[in-house]
């Protein structure tokens, strides 16, 4: 299990209590893009409700790309997994004895379980005791996944390739489960934590894995913009009860864009945040609109919101006397590598879930709330899983296992390497916000395309990228530098962060239309020739018509 989100604790505590665990983190247990969700997870559970209606709401946000039979299994399963986090010891709010529920965009009734506005906080610190509980579970921390161990024969995946404590191992595995989360840090403003590198997706890529709708992002409307923080996410729950969103001059602008105003989807309240600041500021680049939480009861927000208003605090903002400055920013990716309803991805051995995927369920546009609610329906599915006799997690010890290699670079070579590195980790995801971000077309998706190509050439001719990426399946190694943990987790952060940004590029190219978290300028209306799903496969892509790879 290679991470320690929502999804790859909870798929770790269903896994069936027989099979030998290995729970691969390249930080820590509570540091992931779960622990950072505030919304909370959607559920039909109401009385007014129905899964009916929650598949509705998810087919509509998705702009046309859903699959049907993928939503109606994510509906239909909401319902057991709350029991499951519930039973487990999940805190969500409650009102007269019942689980409370609130609502965000686009959801047509309250149907949002949360814990106050940390809710992803409460899931992932539950799991993760649940997780230390279990005997058959091993966590490795600060352990980075290099790359997907596949049989040359039968194209199966048999393990995975790590670098712990300066030295690069080989672990033999039944199954490998990714559970990387998704890529935002690809993009220069993105509401993820430093960790969401696309690792799982970028891994899976260059092992000949089937990718799916990369090119949609969905970029949050409403990140904190001050000098200096970090663009922390303001919940959609907030405009859901009541909070307004106005410009410099407090004009309530949302509704010129659409009849919702504030609750429209988010793709389209990102866009009307871009296109008001582009008509009625001299910097757009650098500008911020204001959220106001002030129409909201003052018990209201205390009850709901309180890490927004201790964060917002801690940036000089009093949300009770003052709107928030926000701007959108990269907040989850709707595709990835794709999955069935049992978590299976093209190449056998290899499963995933959570962002790291395209279940179908998401489309072009991500519904709020159900990115948790995904994590543990499809993670769930691997209490079913089946895997023979051997059900180990063992270092690999082949009869001729190659001999053991080591790197040591002299101090100037690897400051030169260190100084190219971090070259391209700085410019990267300046350049994929400026050319894939909110707003594309195809002059500056070439350009980017192009300068990427260039990096990764480069990238590929340094000495440590030669040394690392031509070591033979079982060659163990060790690494002779300053923090080499950190040092080889740099390195492959930047090469996953390449891959991702050339297969976002190539794919929003690709698509020649607007749909969801995709948005051409120079094909700014959806097309109905491409109501289709974008495939990608080593270097090749092409489109499939819905539900074509459904089981």
């Amino acid at each position: 299990m290679v991470g320690a989100g929502a999804a790859g604790l909870y798929s770790a505590l269903c896994l069936p209590p027989s099979f030998q665990v290995g729970l691969i983190t390249k930080d820590t247990l509570s540091l992931s893009a779960s622990d950072w969700a505030q919304g909370g997870i959607a559920a039909a559970i109401a009385p007014d409700d129905s899964t009916a209606l929650h598949i509705t709401d998810t087919i509509k946000a998705g702009a046309g790309l859903c699959d049907p039979t993928a939503v109606e299994f994510l509906a239909e399963n909401a319902s057991d997994c709350i029991r499951s986090l519930v039973e487990m010891g999940v805190a969500f709010d409650r009102h007269d004895g019942e689980l409370a529920l609130t609502l965000e965009a686009a959801h047509s009734r309250r149907r949002v379980l949360h814990a106050a506005d940390t809710t992803g906080r409460a899931v992932v610190n539950t799991l993760t005791a649940k997780v230390l509980e279990r005997k058959n579970i091993q966590v490795f921390p600060q352990t980075f996944a290099l790359s997907l161990w596949i049989d040359p024969q039968t194209q199966r995946c048999q393990g995975i390739s790590l670098i712990h404590q300066g030295q690069v191992i080989w672990v033999r595995a039944t199954a490998v489960v990714l559970a990387t989360g998704g890529g935002g840090q690809v993009f220069a403003q993105t509401t993820n934590p430093e960790l969401s590198t696309g690792d799982g997706v970028a891994i899976a890529w260059r092992a000949g894995a089937l990718l799916r709708d990369l090119e949609f992002i969905q970029f949050h409307p409403t990140a904190l913009s001050k000098p200096g923080a970090p663009r922390f996410l303001i919940s959609e729950a907030v405009r859901g009860e009541g909070a307004h969103l106005v410009d410099t001059a407090g004009q309530r602008f949302a509704f010129e864009y659409h009849p919702a105003g504030e609750l429209a989807p988010r793709d389209v309240v990102s866009r009307a945040i871009f296109n008001h600041l582009q008509q009625t500021e001299s910097d757009p680049a650098s500008a911020h609109v204001l959220l106001d939480l002030r129409p909201i009861p003052v018990n209201t927000i205390r009850h709901r919101f309180p890490n927004i208003i201790q964060v917002s605090q801690q940036w000089g903002v009093d949300v009770f006397q003052e709107p928030i400055p926000v701007t959108p920013a990269a907040h989850y990716w709707m595709g990835g590598v794709v999955t069935d309803t049992m978590s299976r991805t093209s190449i056998p051995g290899l499963y995933a879930v959570g962002e790291t995927t395209s279940t179908g369920v998401h489309g072009a546009n991500r519904l709020a709330s159900n990115s948790l609610l995904e994590c543990l329906v499809y993670g769930a599915q691997l209490a079913h899983l089946e895997l023979g006799q051997s059900n180990a997690l063992d270092s690999s010890s082949e009869p001729s296992v190659p001999k053991s290699e080591g790197y040591h670079p002299e101090p100037t070579d690897w400051q030169r390497q260190q100084a190219a590195i971090a070259t391209m980790r700085q410019e990267l995801p300046r350049l994929m916000w400026q050319s894939a971000g909110i707003c594309r077309e195809e002059t500056t998706l070439l350009g980017a395309i192009a300068q990427v190509e260039t990096w990764q050439a480069e990238f590929a001719a340094l000495p440590l990228s030669q040394f690392l990426l031509n070591l033979a399946p079982t060659q163990a190694a060790s690494v002779g530098l300053p923090d080499a943990d950190l040092a080889i987790r740099t390195w492959s952060e930047t090469q996953n962060l390449l891959d991702v940004g050339y297969l976002i590029l190539k794919s929003a190219l690709f698509r020649t239309e607007s749909r969801g978290g995709h948005y051409r300028v120079d094909f700014p209306q959806p097309e109905p020739h491409w109501q289709a799903q974008t495939l990608v496969q080593d270097y090749h892509w092409w489109t499939a018509p819905i539900s074509a790879l459904s089981n």
